[in-house]
C-alpha cells in the first residue's frame, strides 16, 4: 500500500506538470521557456514511474486512474508540438501506422462486425423481400443486374478520371466514417452498417441473377484494400466517440483531443492504402483479365496488406499508442 509520505512527497511533482499543461494550453507552448520544457519532459517520465509504481497497489486505483489522465494530457502536448519531416513520415507509414492499428485492433473488429453484420441483413432481406432490393438499389440497376450487364463500362472508357472520382470517393468515405465519431459513435455505426447493407444486397441481387462471378471477379483486386481500409475509419471513428462518451477525470475537450490524436494517425494511414485502391478499381478491377488471375491479385494484396499491419518495430510505434495505454484506465 502507498505510503502517505510517499503520495505528500510525489504530489507537488504532479501539480506542477498540471499547471505546466494548463499555461501550455492556454497560451500555447511558446510561452514556456527552454527551462520550463525541459522540466516538463522531465516530469513526464517521473510521472511515468509514479504510475508503474500506483498500479502495483491495488488499493490505489483512484491514484493510478489520476495520473494515467495526466499522462496522457502531457503526451498529447508534447507530441502534437512535434514538427513533422520527411523521415518522419517515413517512420509514421512504417511503424507507427502499424503500431496505432495494432493498438486499435478491438475497435477495429468491432467496424468489422458491424459492416458484415449488416452486409448479412442484406442478404436475409433481398433473398426474403424482393421489393426491398427494389428500394434499396432502385431500378435502373436492378435492369442492369438482370439484363446480366456489370456497370463499369464507363470506367473502362475514361481510366485515368475514372480512378480521381474513385479516390476522391473513398477518401471521402473514409473521413466522414471517421469524423461522424464526433456523434458519439453514431453516425460512424450508420455509415459503416448501410455500406455493408448495400454489399450485402448487391451481392445477394447477383447471386440470384447468376452474377456472383462477375460481381466478384469486379471487386476482389481493390475490395481486399478498399473495404479493410473503411472498416479502419470506422476503428477511428469508434476511438473518437470514447474520447467523447468516457472523458473519466479529463475535461471532455481535453479527453477529446486525446484520444482525436490517436485517431488522426488511423485514418491517415487509411490514404495511400485507398489510393492504390482506386488505381486498381479503375485500371485492372473492370477490365477482361482472368478470374484466377484477379483473384490471385486479390487474395496477394491482402497478404500484403495483412503483414504490413503486423509489422513495424514495436518500440518506434510506441509513441503512436502512449496516449492510448496512458488514459485507459487501470482495470485490474
Amino acid at each position: 500500500m502507498l505510503s502517505t509520505h510517499w503520495l505528500d512527497q510525489r504530489e507537488p511533482y504532479w501539480r506542477r506538470l498540471e499547471a505546466l499543461l494548463e499555461r501550455g494550453a492556454q497560451d500555447g507552448l511558446r510561452s514556456l521557456t527552454s527551462d520550463e520544457l525541459q522540466e516538463l519532459g522531465l516530469l513526464y517520465r517521473q510521472i511515468a514511474a509514479d504510475l508503474a509504481t500506483a498500479r502495483e497497489d491495488p488499493s490505489s486505483a483512484r491514484v493510478a486512474l489520476s495520473l494515467n489522465q495526466l499522462l496522457a494530457r502531457a503526451h498529447h502536448t508534447i507530441y502534437s508540438a512535434r514538427r513533422p519531416s520527411r523521415s518522419g513520415l517515413i517512420r509514421f507509414f512504417r511503424d507507427v501506422f502499424p503500431a496505432t492499428f495494432r493498438a486499435n485492433a478491438g475497435r477495429c473488429l468491432v467496424s468489422l462486425c458491424i459492416f458484415i453484420g449488416a452486409a448479412g441483413l442484406g442478404v436475409a432481406l433481398t433473398n426474403r423481400y424482393p421489393e426491398f432490393v427494389l428500394k434499396l438499389l432502385g431500378p435502373e440497376m436492378i435492369a442492369t443486374i438482370e439484363r446480366h450487364e456489370m456497370w463499369t463500362h464507363s470506367i473502362v472508357a475514361v481510366k485515368p478520371l475514372a480512378s480521381s472520382a474513385i479516390m476522391t470517393n473513398n477518401l471521402s468515405v473514409a473521413f466522414t466514417t471517421f469524423a461522424l465519431g464526433l456523434t458519439a459513435g453514431l453516425g460512424t455505426i450508420y455509415l459503416l452498417f448501410l455500406n455493408g447493407l448495400l454489399l450485402g444486397t448487391v451481392g445477394a441481387a447477383c447471386a440470384a441473377a447468376g452474377m456472383s462471378g462477375p460481381l466478384w471477379g469486379f471487386v476482389a483486386p481493390h475490395g481486399v484494400l478498399e473495404l479493410p481500409a473503411i472498416i479502419i475509419a470506422g476503428g477511428a471513428g469508434l476511438r473518437l466517440a470514447e474520447g467523447f462518451l468516457f472523458p473519466g477525470l479529463l475535461p471532455r475537450r481535453v479527453a477529446l483531443a486525446s484520444t482525436a490524436s490517436e485517431a488522426v494517425r488511423l485514418v491517415l494511414g487509411c490514404i495511400p492504402i485507398l489510393v492504390i485502391a482506386g488505381i486498381i478499381e479503375a485500371f485492372v478491377s473492370p477490365t477482361e483479365l482472368a478470374p484466377p488471375l484477379k483473384f490471385g491479385l486479390a487474395a496477394a494484396l491482402f497478404a500484403l496488406l495483412v503483414l504490413y499491419l503486423m509489422s513495424g518495430r514495436g518500440d518506434d510505434g510506441r509513441e503512436a499508442t502512449a496516449d492510448s495505454a496512458a488514459s485507459r484506465p487501470d482495470t485490474r
